[in-house]
């Protein structure tokens, strides 16, 4: 039996994946981490002294998941991560110590199958065009841009070429940030933020003569529930580091 602890645990997230774990039967819900509620603990740490678990869920905040990462690695506890914003240097720094301690890490952007798999299309299609773009919408009340999902994206996209800027001519914006953030191999990130919005994202890709674009939207959280519980049991039997949930698909 997996013994679990979720951190985030009365988000809107954090609840969907605390009803996940309880409808398993190889796992057991034993701590539910958020700042508010009666029946939470205020802190990974506090939950640690006062329960024994295997695997920490983090499904909080950009400002908190870097400090509650790095707690858990350096005191002998398993954390798959869901909350995004996390820098390339922060990501680092958490493979260094998962490396270092033996203890399993698995960042995911994104934990729905659709979303991975778009991921995939977009890497591989990717060698075959010249330009991409990716516009990424979510709620407005998601706190980082981009998305982790997008720049996960480009990341890698951009293993297939050094740009996806090939034949633009030389662009000034009158609007700063008009053109969206340049990130992997020149590949433009465009993020909107609207009520109504869950979770969607477009790669447009595009050579001379065509466009292909691929498109993935959200409608509901319980979507991303069976990758959290296969990350949750991956790591609770690996020791290694994991970034992205193409890795253990």
């Amino acid at each position: 039996m997996i013994k679990v602890a979720v951190c985030g645990a009365l988000g809107k997230m954090g609840k969907e994946v605390v009803a996940a774990v309880e409808g398993t039967s190889d796992m057991k819900l034993v701590a539910k981490v958020d700042i508010v509620g009666d029946d939470t603990y205020k802190s990974v740490e506090e939950a640690k002294k006062a329960v024994e678990f295997d695997v920490l869920i983090d499904f909080t905040q950009p400002k908190s998941i870097f400090e509650n990462a790095k707690y858990c690695l350096t005191n002998g506890i398993k954390i798959v991560i869901g909350t995004t914003g996390l820098s390339d240097e922060q990501i680092n720094e958490l493979k260094s110590l998962s490396d270092k301690n033996k203890i399993g890490c698995l960042i995911a952007p994104n934990f729905s199958t659709g979303a991975v798999l778009l991921m995939e299309f977009a890497s591989k299609a990717a060698k075959y065009f010249d330009n991409a773009e990716i516009i990424e919408l979510h709620h407005n009340q998601k706190k980082d841009a981009p998305s982790g999902t997008a720049i996960k994206t480009a990341l890698m996209m951009s293993e297939a070429k050094e740009t996806f800027k090939l034949g633009n001519c030389p662009e000034t914006e009158t609007i700063k940030g008009s053109r969206g953030g340049t990130s992997y191999s020149d590949i433009q990130i465009h993020s909107v933020r609207m009520p109504g919005y869950m979770a969607s994202q477009e790669v447009i890709l595009g050579s001379s003569g065509q466009i292909l674009t691929l498109r993935h939207d959200t409608s509901d959280r319980k979507c991303y529930m069976p990758g959290v519980l296969l990350a949750v049991r991956h790591v609770a039997k690996e020791n290694d580091f994991t970034y992205g949930l193409e890795k253990i698909l």
